[in-house]
Protein backbone atom coordinates (compact mmCIF):
# COMPACT_ATOMS: atom_id res chain seq x y z
CA UNK A 1 0.00 0.00 0.00
CA UNK A 2 2.98 2.34 1.17
CA UNK A 3 4.21 1.70 -2.35
CA UNK A 4 1.20 2.44 -4.60
CA UNK A 5 0.94 5.49 -2.69
CA UNK A 6 4.12 6.64 -3.33
CA UNK A 7 3.94 5.68 -7.15
CA UNK A 8 0.53 8.00 -6.99
CA UNK A 9 2.15 11.07 -5.39
CA UNK A 10 2.19 13.78 -7.49
CA UNK A 11 6.19 14.77 -8.46
CA UNK A 12 6.98 18.03 -8.24
CA UNK A 13 7.99 20.25 -10.52
CA UNK A 14 11.75 20.17 -11.34
CA UNK A 15 11.93 23.80 -11.59
CA UNK A 16 10.26 24.73 -8.78
CA UNK A 17 12.46 22.52 -6.89
CA UNK A 18 15.55 24.13 -8.27
CA UNK A 19 14.20 27.70 -7.32
CA UNK A 20 12.97 26.16 -3.88
CA UNK A 21 17.06 25.36 -2.83
CA UNK A 22 18.08 28.34 -4.92
CA UNK A 23 16.00 30.50 -2.35
CA UNK A 24 16.95 27.99 0.85
CA UNK A 25 20.65 28.65 0.17
CA UNK A 26 20.02 32.31 -0.29
CA UNK A 27 18.41 32.46 3.20
CA UNK A 28 21.44 30.50 4.23
CA UNK A 29 23.88 33.36 3.45
CA UNK A 30 21.28 36.07 5.04
CA UNK A 31 21.82 34.51 8.24
CA UNK A 32 25.34 34.33 7.57
CA UNK A 33 25.42 37.93 6.91
CA UNK A 34 23.02 38.83 9.67
CA UNK A 35 25.59 36.89 12.00
CA UNK A 36 28.63 38.98 9.98
CA UNK A 37 26.82 42.17 11.00
CA UNK A 38 27.07 40.81 14.51
CA UNK A 39 30.51 39.48 14.56
CA UNK A 40 32.63 40.87 11.67
CA UNK A 41 35.46 38.33 11.18
CA UNK A 42 37.00 36.40 8.20
CA UNK A 43 34.63 33.04 9.05
CA UNK A 44 31.47 35.15 9.01
CA UNK A 45 32.73 36.55 5.74
CA UNK A 46 33.92 33.25 3.94
CA UNK A 47 30.64 31.78 5.11
CA UNK A 48 28.70 34.43 3.03
CA UNK A 49 30.95 33.86 0.18
CA UNK A 50 30.17 30.04 0.00
CA UNK A 51 26.66 30.24 0.50
CA UNK A 52 27.00 32.51 -2.83
CA UNK A 53 28.67 30.15 -5.02
CA UNK A 54 26.56 27.03 -3.72
CA UNK A 55 23.31 29.48 -5.36
CA UNK A 56 24.96 30.09 -8.16
CA UNK A 57 25.83 26.71 -8.93
CA UNK A 58 21.81 26.16 -8.08
CA UNK A 59 20.86 28.82 -10.51
CA UNK A 60 23.26 27.29 -12.86
CA UNK A 61 21.69 23.87 -12.87
CA UNK A 62 18.29 25.64 -13.42
CA UNK A 63 19.56 27.56 -16.59
CA UNK A 64 21.12 24.21 -18.22
CA UNK A 65 17.50 22.77 -17.28
CA UNK A 66 15.62 25.65 -18.86
CA UNK A 67 17.71 25.27 -22.27
CA UNK A 68 17.14 21.70 -22.35
CA UNK A 69 13.51 21.73 -22.10
CA UNK A 70 11.27 22.97 -24.58
CA UNK A 71 7.92 23.42 -22.94
CA UNK A 72 8.22 24.31 -19.39
CA UNK A 73 4.99 24.18 -16.88
CA UNK A 74 5.68 28.02 -15.95
CA UNK A 75 7.17 30.71 -18.16
CA UNK A 76 10.40 30.55 -19.24
CA UNK A 77 10.86 34.43 -19.03
CA UNK A 78 9.37 34.00 -15.34
CA UNK A 79 11.52 31.63 -14.14
CA UNK A 80 14.61 32.65 -15.36
CA UNK A 81 13.55 36.47 -13.80
CA UNK A 82 12.75 34.72 -10.61
CA UNK A 83 15.94 32.69 -10.56
CA UNK A 84 17.65 35.83 -10.92
CA UNK A 85 16.01 38.63 -8.51
CA UNK A 86 16.75 35.40 -5.64
CA UNK A 87 20.39 34.91 -6.93
CA UNK A 88 20.73 39.00 -6.63
CA UNK A 89 19.81 39.28 -3.44
CA UNK A 90 22.71 36.86 -2.30
CA UNK A 91 25.06 38.47 -4.83
CA UNK A 92 24.69 41.98 -2.95
CA UNK A 93 24.67 40.64 0.21
CA UNK A 94 27.93 38.78 -1.00
CA UNK A 95 29.29 42.20 -2.24
CA UNK A 96 28.50 44.22 1.00
CA UNK A 97 30.38 42.14 3.19
CA UNK A 98 33.37 42.54 0.88
CA UNK A 99 33.38 46.47 0.52
CA UNK A 100 33.01 46.29 4.16
CA UNK A 101 36.06 44.35 4.65
CA UNK A 102 37.81 46.85 1.76
CA UNK A 103 36.78 49.82 3.06
CA UNK A 104 36.97 48.76 6.59
CA UNK A 105 33.85 49.52 7.37
CA UNK A 106 32.21 48.69 11.13
CA UNK A 107 28.66 47.50 11.16
CA UNK A 108 26.51 49.83 12.82
CA UNK A 109 22.95 49.82 14.15
CA UNK A 110 21.54 50.41 10.74
CA UNK A 111 23.35 47.45 8.87
CA UNK A 112 22.28 45.31 11.45
CA UNK A 113 18.71 46.13 10.99
CA UNK A 114 19.07 46.46 7.40
CA UNK A 115 20.61 43.13 7.29
CA UNK A 116 17.89 41.92 9.24
CA UNK A 117 15.14 43.03 7.02
CA UNK A 118 16.90 41.70 3.91
CA UNK A 119 17.42 37.90 5.83
CA UNK A 120 13.23 38.40 6.84
CA UNK A 121 12.69 39.06 2.39
CA UNK A 122 14.48 35.99 1.71
CA UNK A 123 12.55 33.90 4.32
CA UNK A 124 9.04 35.29 3.05
CA UNK A 125 10.64 34.41 -0.78
CA UNK A 126 11.43 30.88 0.56
CA UNK A 127 7.98 30.19 2.03
CA UNK A 128 6.47 31.18 -1.13
CA UNK A 129 8.39 28.72 -3.10
CA UNK A 130 7.67 25.84 -0.82
CA UNK A 131 4.12 26.62 -1.39
CA UNK A 132 4.13 27.43 -4.95
CA UNK A 133 2.90 24.50 -6.01
CA UNK A 134 0.33 23.11 -3.83
CA UNK A 135 -1.03 26.43 -1.92
CA UNK A 136 -0.08 29.22 -4.56
CA UNK A 137 -2.52 32.08 -2.28
CA UNK A 138 -0.43 31.27 0.79
CA UNK A 139 2.18 31.78 -1.48
CA UNK A 140 0.99 35.47 -2.67
CA UNK A 141 1.02 36.28 0.60
CA UNK A 142 4.18 35.66 1.37
CA UNK A 143 5.13 37.54 -1.36
CA UNK A 144 2.99 40.12 0.04
CA UNK A 145 5.11 40.32 3.45
CA UNK A 146 8.31 40.22 1.01
CA UNK A 147 6.99 43.19 -0.60
CA UNK A 148 6.10 44.49 3.11
CA UNK A 149 9.69 44.17 4.13
CA UNK A 150 11.02 46.64 1.44
CA UNK A 151 9.26 49.31 2.39
CA UNK A 152 10.59 48.68 5.96
CA UNK A 153 14.05 48.80 4.41
CA UNK A 154 13.42 51.87 2.22
CA UNK A 155 12.56 53.94 5.39
CA UNK A 156 15.59 52.23 7.34
CA UNK A 157 17.77 53.54 4.78
CA UNK A 158 16.57 56.54 4.66
CA UNK A 159 16.94 57.22 8.58
CA UNK A 160 20.42 55.24 7.82
CA UNK A 161 21.21 58.05 4.81
CA UNK A 162 19.74 61.64 6.92
CA UNK A 163 21.52 60.19 10.08
CA UNK A 164 24.48 60.03 8.22
CA UNK A 165 24.70 63.69 6.84
CA UNK A 166 24.02 65.08 10.43
CA UNK A 167 27.64 64.53 11.11
CA UNK A 168 30.86 66.88 10.83
CA UNK A 169 31.43 68.17 7.69
CA UNK A 170 35.95 67.43 7.82
CA UNK A 171 37.24 66.22 5.17
CA UNK A 172 37.78 62.72 7.54
CA UNK A 173 34.44 62.44 8.49
CA UNK A 174 33.35 62.98 4.62
CA UNK A 175 35.01 60.06 3.32
CA UNK A 176 33.62 57.79 6.41
CA UNK A 177 30.27 59.22 5.43
CA UNK A 178 30.70 58.20 1.18
CA UNK A 179 32.08 54.86 2.69
CA UNK A 180 29.18 53.98 4.58
CA UNK A 181 26.50 55.50 1.95
CA UNK A 182 27.88 52.58 -0.39
CA UNK A 183 27.14 49.48 1.42
CA UNK A 184 23.43 51.37 2.34
CA UNK A 185 22.92 51.24 -1.37
CA UNK A 186 24.45 47.57 -1.70
CA UNK A 187 21.68 46.32 1.18
CA UNK A 188 18.56 48.96 -0.10
CA UNK A 189 19.36 47.55 -3.80
CA UNK A 190 19.29 43.81 -2.52
CA UNK A 191 15.55 44.82 -1.15
CA UNK A 192 14.59 46.05 -4.30
CA UNK A 193 15.78 42.83 -5.61
CA UNK A 194 13.44 41.06 -2.96
CA UNK A 195 10.14 43.04 -4.41
CA UNK A 196 11.12 42.29 -7.58
CA UNK A 197 11.03 38.42 -6.61
CA UNK A 198 7.97 39.18 -5.42
CA UNK A 199 6.18 41.15 -8.15
CA UNK A 200 7.59 37.41 -10.31
CA UNK A 201 5.63 35.06 -7.83
CA UNK A 202 2.77 36.83 -7.98
CA UNK A 203 2.37 37.08 -11.88
CA UNK A 204 3.28 33.16 -11.89
CA UNK A 205 0.29 32.32 -9.01
CA UNK A 206 -2.19 34.48 -11.38
CA UNK A 207 -1.15 32.06 -14.71
CA UNK A 208 -1.39 29.07 -12.75
CA UNK A 209 -4.77 30.06 -11.49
Amino acid sequence: MSLFKGLMKPKTDPFIDHLNRQAEIVTKGLKYLVEYMANPNADNAAAVKRAEEEADEERRLLIDELNRTFVTPIDREDLHNLSRCIDDLLDYANSTVEEMVTLRVAPNEHFQHMSTLMFDAANEIHLAMQRLESHPNVATEHARRAKGVENRMEREYHRAIAELFEGPANPESIICMLKKREVYRHLSNAADRADEAANVISNIVVKMT
